[in-house]
């Protein structure tokens, strides 16, 4: 039974018995709102740095009739959904959280998170103006951070969840410690990432086009037969097209990696088609002048044009190209991370962060591994969030507010919603600190 309450500063009336959890931990409420998918969470950060997600709630909006994200569909379901996410006020400087084991008493935040950018702006300024609204109510601090240097933290934040089940107790550090290299791909951006301090990620390679997610999206659309497609509960057809593709979870990937060089190489199948690789055909300069560079754009043209010229294409030639799209993407993911490593700066570095809602996909997991073990780099360590992680939520966005509080940081409450923000301190804006409305703590 669902608990039914009157919000009120003196008095709350539920259904059933109301917990009453207070901790002495830091404790933060945080929102995402960057896409489509509207995110609430509460997290605590206990003296031996560990921590507790007391709330995580995500709601996506529906846009299956688009076909894709529709920014209208995303921004009107923000304002109908996030009010009704978020903790309200209960007594005594308490907040009153509903979840599926009933609703509970905790303390106030010691501060509001919000995700400030990148991303759709009228949906950031929906998240933006609501954690404004409760921090002002509250009368506490509010942090607006980067989506992507969530994404990039995601997994120190897994680690602390973790360390805090086996023992809560016990001083944790956390896992991974700086500096990592972080794949972050997604439908909005593809990048890999020498994440070198908590503010300082230098972008090593990025999307020279479209990003991976988004290409794999649009191909799942072409590939996938009606009836899977109206299946879908939502737009994020990626998941759907890797079930197509490998509908036994018990059959090998059967995948063999590159043996000499991972120089692209277009490879016809037994139905007279191949998906060309990205820079196949690199031109005066050959094909290091695009070390820095991805390209997905190709790869989902090529897969639609397949389509176009098969539309009788039976399950297993439709099976066979969903696994040659992601195939030839993730060698090219692959690629450019063995370049990155190749480089003398990196080469103390030993742990790959994948994140992202790509992140969430097995078979890219295996081709990295695969590539990593082939080329020598048996020892890098892959990290993957668990898959409710990879995707947006407010989970990251409250840990990323974390961390950037006890590095001293504070937003102002004047600062606005950024469409563009980079995560790299080289950049033209100047990266996470270089865009106005930070402010040092006394």
């Amino acid at each position: 039974m669902k608990a039914i309450w009157l919000v009120s500063r003196r008095a709350v009336s539920v259904e059933r018995p109301i917990s009453r959890q207070f901790h002495r931990g830091l404790l933060t409420l945080a929102i995402e709102t960057s896409c489509d998918d509207t995110g609430v969470a509460v997290l605590e950060k206990h003296e031996n740095r560990s921590a507790s997600l007391h709330f995580n709630s995500r709601i996506t909006s529906d846009s299956r009739e688009h076909g894709g994200v529709q920014p209208i569909v995303a921004h009107e379901s923000h304002q109908e959904k996030l009010a009704g996410l978020s903790p309200t006020a209960g007594p005594a400087d308490t907040i009153l959280i509903s979840s599926e084991n009933g609703p509970s008493l905790r303390k106030k935040p010691d501060f509001v998170t919000v995700t400030r950018g990148p991303g759709m702006r009228a949906n950031l300024i929906t998240g933006v103006d609501t954690a404004k609204g409760l921090a002002v109510a509250w009368q506490v601090p509010i942090l607006g951070v980067n989506h992507m240097q969530a994404h990039a933290l995601t997994p120190r934040m897994v680690s602390a969840l973790h360390a805090n089940e086996r023992n809560p107790d016990e001083r944790h550090d956390n896992d991974p410690p700086y500096p990592f290299l972080s794949l972050l791909v997604s439908g909005g951006n593809t990048m890999l990432v020498h994440s070198r301090d908590l503010c300082d990620h230098k972008i090593l390679a990025d999307t020279t086009d479209t990003a991976l997610g988004r290409m794999i999206d649009k191909a799942a659309r072409d590939i996938l037969p009606e009836a899977v497609l109206k299946s879908a509960a939502n737009v994020a057809y990626g998941g759907l097209l890797e079930s197509f593709a490998f509908p036994d979870p018990g059959l090998s990937y059967e995948y063999r990696p590159p043996t000499k060089s991972l120089s692209p190489v277009s490879e016809s199948t037994e139905y007279g088609w191949s998906i060309t690789p990205p820079f196949l055909n690199p031109g005066p300069g050959g094909i290091r002048k695009f070390d820095s560079a991805f390209s997905f754009s190709g790869i989902g043209s090529k897969a639609k044009d397949i389509m176009k010229h098969r539309p009788t294409s039976d399950l297993a030639e439709r099976r066979l190209l969903a696994r040659k799209t992601m195939g030839v993407a993730f060698e090219h993911l692959a690629s450019r991370v063995i370049i990155a490593l190749e480089s003398p700066s990196l080469e103390n570095v030993r742990t790959l962060v994948v994140s992202g809602g790509v992140a969430s996909n097995q078979y890219l997991k295996h081709i990295l591994r695969s590539i990593l073990d082939s080329r020598g780099y048996g020892d890098m360590r892959l990290l993957f969030p668990p898959p409710k992680f990879c995707t947006d939520n407010a989970a990251m966005i409250a840990w990323t507010g974390m961390e950037m509080w006890e590095a001293g940081w504070r937003s102002e409450l004047g600062f606005t919603a950024r469409k563009h923000w980079s995560i790299d301190p080289e950049a033209a804006d100047g990266g996470i600190l270089g865009t106005s409305g930070w402010k040092k703590a006394a």
